[in-house]
């Protein structure tokens, strides 16, 4: 890969740069605790954590297809774990709603590299992120991991009024950008999402497959961790 082939990067947030599941797990230790929820009868956190996984993709799913809204998907989520326990109390759902909102953006474990690579990047490429996640919240994450200031355009799917793997999104995103996509490159983990919809625009993909979970991925790159982007970047 040639460093002039590309003048423009987007990055995926969740899950590529920002290490989603170790800052859920304590986000949700810290509300596990705050709530005492033991002794209302969640007497398992790690059981806890695996319903609430369970319903937030099923959610989130259904947000991507436009199904239900961000205010539904963020206290349904909470409800319906908290059923799984013989807990119905909504005022309980919707303040540890608000409290994930609050306390996660706050957490700033980041993959391995990333500042790292950020650095390196930012100064020969545009550097700009398009996000699924909460404008409110995304922006947040930004700030308290110190990640703010390598981005130019920070494109989020309640901004461009899609969402991922859609195209409009990344099309919405070349023009905040001001950029083509044969001049683009997008990083991101996940195959449907970040590489088979920046694929549909003519956007280069790298795939950051951190598990080695998708071994015949289509994207044009693959790699295993983010320093091997200064390898051919």
């Amino acid at each position: 890969m040639n460093r002039k082939t590309y003048r423009h990067i987007f990055f995926d947030l969740d899950k590529t740069l920002w290490d989603f599941e170790t800052n859920s797990v304590e986000t949700f230790r810290d509300i596990y605790k705050k709530h005492r929820l033991q002794e209302k009868g969640v007497d398992s956190f790690d059981r806890f954590l695996d319903r609430y996984n369970y319903h937030n993709l099923m959610l989130w799913d259904f947000y991507r297809q436009g199904k239900i809204v961000k205010e539904v998907l963020n206290i349904r989520r909470f409800a319906l774990t908290l059923h799984e326990f013989g807990i119905n109390d909504n005022l309980l759902s919707s303040t540890m709603a608000a409290d994930y909102i609050n306390l996660s953006p706050t957490k700033t474990n980041l993959f391995p590299g990333t500042h790292q690579v950020l650095e390196y990047l930012h100064k020969s490429y545009s550097l700009h992120i398009i996000t699924n996640g909460f404008e409110e919240v995304q922006f947040r994450k930004l700030h308290h991991s110190s990640l703010s200031r390598y981005f130019k355009e920070v494109i989020t799917s309640e901004d461009a009024g899609v969402k991922k793997p859609d195209p409009e999104i990344f099309a919405y995103a070349l023009r905040r950008a001001g950029a083509t996509a044969a001049e683009s490159l997008m990083i991101g983990d996940d195959e449907e999402v970040d590489i088979e919809g920046a694929g549909r625009l003519g956007i280069d993909q790298v795939l950051v497959d951190y598990q080695n979970e998708v071994p015949d991925s289509a994207a044009t790159y693959r790699i295993r961790g983010l320093e091997e982007l200064i390898e051919f970047l």
